[in-house]
Formats: C-alpha cells, sequence, structure tokens
C-alpha cells in the first residue's frame, strides 16, 4: 500500500547551510560510512590504510561551491547537521593541503582533500547525486558503499533493505487522498499529521510541540542573526549581503504595501544569506529555500502579532504539502531543477499561511497549488556553484509568491480553482525529467553562464 509514512522532523531537519543536498545530506552518507567501518572485526579495523570517496552528478560539478568537501569530512568526523559548530565547519579544509585523522577504536586513518574525488564522468546511477566510500588495505578494498543525496538532506544506500514502515494512523498519498481524510475524520490537516507523527516518530503529542517550537526558534534565530549582519559572503563571487539594508529601506517607507514587501523580503534575505555562510538554519523542506516560511512566519509572528499556537498549526499544514510533493515528485534540484526547492517551499508557506488564518482544505489546496504551479519550469543554475545568485533573491520572491498566492485562493471562490494540487506535482515532476541536466544544480547551463558581472 502507498502512503506517506516520512516523519516532519525529516522534512524539517536543523543543520549548517549551504545545501541540503550537497552539506546534509553528504554529512549523514559519512557519518553513517565511519560508523558501519566501526562494527567491522578489529582485525579488519587495523588493516585499514585509506578511505577514498567519489562524488558524480552536481556533486560533482558544485560540491566545491556547496562545501561538500567540508560536509564529507565533517561526517567522517563523527558529526551529524544538528550537533555542528558552524565556525568548525567552515574552517574544515580551509587549507587543501592540511591532513585530518578519523579515529575508529583508538586507531587512526589520516584523510585529506586529495581522498575526495570529484568524477565528472558518467556514472549509472538511479539519483542524480550519489557518493562512494570505500575502505582500502592498501589497493584491496575492505569495506564499500554507495549512497545517494536525493534532496532535503535524505539519504539512501544501495542495497538498503526496506525496514518495517512505521504505520501512520491515517492513510493518504496525495492531496485528494488528505481532504477525503479531512471530511471523513471531520479533523483539520494539523490534527491529521500531528497523529501520524505521533505513530512515526513514536513521540507524545508534547514532545512533537516541544521539537516544532525548536524548529520555530532556529528559524526566527536564522532571520535576527541575518539582519544583524553584513559584509561579504564567501566564495569567489564576493557577494554583499543586503538583508539588513533592505529592512532599513523598509522601515523608512511611507506607503505600508511597500514598507510591508519590503520587509517580508529581508526576512527573506536574512536566512538565505545565513544558509550561504554555513549557518545554522532549517531545511524547508531544503537548504537552498530556507528562508521562504522563516520569513513568512516572522512576519506573522511579529509584524502580525500571531501567537505561536497557529504558528506551529502552520508548520504541520506546510508539512503536509512537502510530504505529499516528496511522495508524488521530487524536493531536489538536481532531479527537478528549483521548481523541486523554491516552488515547494513557496507552495508550503501559501498553506501555512491558509491554516493561520484558519482556511479550509480547499483553500489550503489552492493556495498551494498557485504557489507551485507559478514556479514550474523553474531552472537550477547556481552562479559558481554557490547558493547565492539566484537562490536567495528567489527565496525572496518565492515568499511573496506565497503570500500572493494566500491572497487569490482566499478571495476567490472555491469552485472556481481548475488545477488540483495533485497535477501540479505530476506536471512538476513530469517538467523536471524533461529538463536539461545542465539546468539542475551542475552550475553548466542558464545563469550559471550566462553570468556577467554588473
Amino acid at each position: 500500500m502507498n502512503y506517506i509514512d516520512t516523519s516532519i522532523f525529516e522534512l524539517f531537519e536543523i543543520g549548517p547551510g549551504p545545501s541540503s543536498s550537497h552539506t546534509i545530506g553528504p554529512i549523514k552518507a559519512a557519518n553513517n560510512f565511519i560508523n558501519c567501518l566501526k562494527e567491522l572485526p578489529i582485525k579488519l579495523i587495523k588493516e585499514i590504510t585509506k578511505i577514498e570517496v567519489y562524488l558524480y552528478g552536481s556533486l560533482s560539478t558544485t560540491g566545491m561551491g556547496h562545501g561538500t568537501h567540508k560536509a564529507i569530512l565533517a561526517g567522517l568526523l563523527g558529526y551529524l547537521p544538528p550537533n555542528i559548530d558552524t565556525a568548525f565547519f567552515r574552517a574544515l579544509f580551509n587549507d587543501l593541503t592540511e591532513n585530518y585523522f578519523l579515529t575508529i577504536d583508538n586507531i587512526s586513518i589520516k584523510f585529506n582533500f586529495n581522498n575526495i574525488h570529484f568524477k565528472h564522468s558518467q556514472y549509472n546511477s538511479p539519483y542524480q547525486n550519489t557518493l562512494i566510500f570505500k575502505a582500502y588495505s592498501k589497493e584491496q578494498i575492505i569495506f564499500e558503499r554507495e549512497y545517494y543525496s536525493i534532496g532535503g538532506g535524505f539519504i539512501k544506500y544501495k542495497g538498503e533493505l526496506e525496514t518495517s514502515k512505521k504505520i501512520p494512523l491515517h492513510f493518504f498519498s496525495n492531496m485528494n487522498e488528505l481532504k477525503i481524510l479531512v471530511n471523513e475524520k471531520n479533523k483539520s490537516i494539523p490534527e491529521i499529521i500531528l497523529e501520524n507523527e505521533i505513530n512515526i516518530s513514536q513521540l507524545n503529542k508534547k514532545e512533537i510541540y516541544k521539537k516544532l517550537y525548536e524548529i520555530v526558534e532556529v528559524m526566527f534565530n536564522s532571520v535576527n542573526n541575518g539582519l544583524q549582519k553584513e559584509g561579504i559572503l564567501p566564495g569567489s563571487i564576493k557577494l554583499q549581503r543586503k538583508a539588513l539594508l533592505i529592512y532599513k529601506g523598509a522601515l523608512m517607507q511611507r506607503k505600508a504595501l511597500f514598507r510591508n514587501m519590503g520587509i517580508l523580503n529581508a526576512y527573506a534575505f536574512a536566512t538565505s544569506e545565513e544558509n550561504a555562510d554555513s549557518e545554522i538554519i532549517v531545511t524547508a523542506p531544503t537548504s537552498g529555500s530556507c528562508g521562504i516560511i522563516p520569513a513568512i512566519i516572522y512576519y506573522l509572528h511579529y509584524n502580525r502579532k500571531i501567537n505561536l499556537n497557529k504558528i506551529v498549526c502552520g508548520l504541520l499544514t506546510a508539512a503536509a504539502i512537502g510530504l505529499i510533493i516528496k511522495q508524488n515528485a521530487s524536493l531536489s534540484g538536481a532531479e527537478v531543477g528549483c521548481q523541486g526547492e523554491i516552488g515547494v517551499a513557496s507552495a508550503m508557506a501559501a498553506a501555512l499561511l491558509c491554516q493561520v488564518y484558519q482556511k479550509s482544505a480547499k483553500i489550503i489546496e489552492n493556495a498551494a497549488e498557485i504557489a507551485l504551479e507559478h514556479h514550474l519550469g523553474l531552472t537550477c543554475d547556481p552562479i559558481g556553484g554557490y547558493v547565492q545568485i539566484p537562490c536567495i533573491e528567489r527565496n525572496a520572491v518565492g515568499a511573496i509568491k506565497a503570500y500572493n498566492a494566500f491572497v487569490i485562493a482566499s478571495l476567490v471562490r472555491q469552485d472556481m480553482h481548475k488545477v488540483s494540487l495533485d497535477s501540479t506535482i505530476k506536471s512538476m515532476y513530469e517538467t523536471g525529467k524533461d529538463m536539461l541536466k545542465k539546468y539542475k544544480e551542475t552550475a553548466r547551463g542558464g545563469l550559471a553562464v550566462c553570468f556577467i558581472n554588473c
């Protein structure tokens, strides 16, 4: 039976920027590999002379700009995304000649940048972003594992056994089935998602809400921190932070519409710039699109005085949209382009806004559909392989689109909306499959190659 059994805390994951596919996923893969080595017999561990890592797909073409080499080292050193000190993370491999030592049962294995291989050749893999880890005894492979970073920080590995699914209380796999549940059970979308999460994560209601409030806090911190910083973001582009400048300019505007739009833009810039600087953010649903939902909820709480309980309910509804899209399409820029990142985040934010203002499930669907529809075909073409241009501005535009989608869906009759969210998700996936690879996170097409510095 096909149903959603993914935890909302896999969708909203705390960790360092700048990329869920290139940073958070590889950290988790490397951490898993080193833990696998620790389970080997001590005799074999003592024979390990080197560890080699091979990267394919957009991990090879834009991995350096996304910090994938740092992520791999962090994971091999035993770190996971939530517990990494960002200053430590940024400093990894600043000197590409430096040697590090991986410890397995008090045995040290030297590891340096030359052990990471950015393979630009084609590789027969079911997913675009593939990592292969190999542990050697001289030239003989002792243990190897092939991983796939499939977007949003989610990973799989070759030969992974299908574990017994956590059985949710309510079964659904798409938006239409979710709406049927809402009507049949006489429950709201947040209630259904919460009851499912209790079964999936084996946490009680109080524990789930505690984690959701922690996610909100990290999102708020990312906006606050981003609004206080100026200067140049890392990388060869030498892009200046703009969030504070936009925020100050917005506050000086007399016209309310201009001021409010400027403030919302500034909030999105703030988190996205923190992400570009490898600071701690929340994937929502990816790192590259992490600025949209924080901008919306920060604006709702601090500028519209919406209480946190309503915002948390909105996050549950946003999660429903993200999980449905993950189930039926993709959240990976390497798989479907930026429509799967910014487009999905904008749809999730539009749904969140509807939930906060207690709109019906049909209006929630309509708003999410409008936001996603108007990102269809959006390419992923990061200049220099950095999550900066056009990524940061796209978060701001995505936040505005989310708000506009909420307004349109709320002001027209429900029966006037012709296109279902499920249809648009299918269209997004088909569009992504047809999109040329050079427009999917490889920095080989679009703005990445047509960029001329003004």
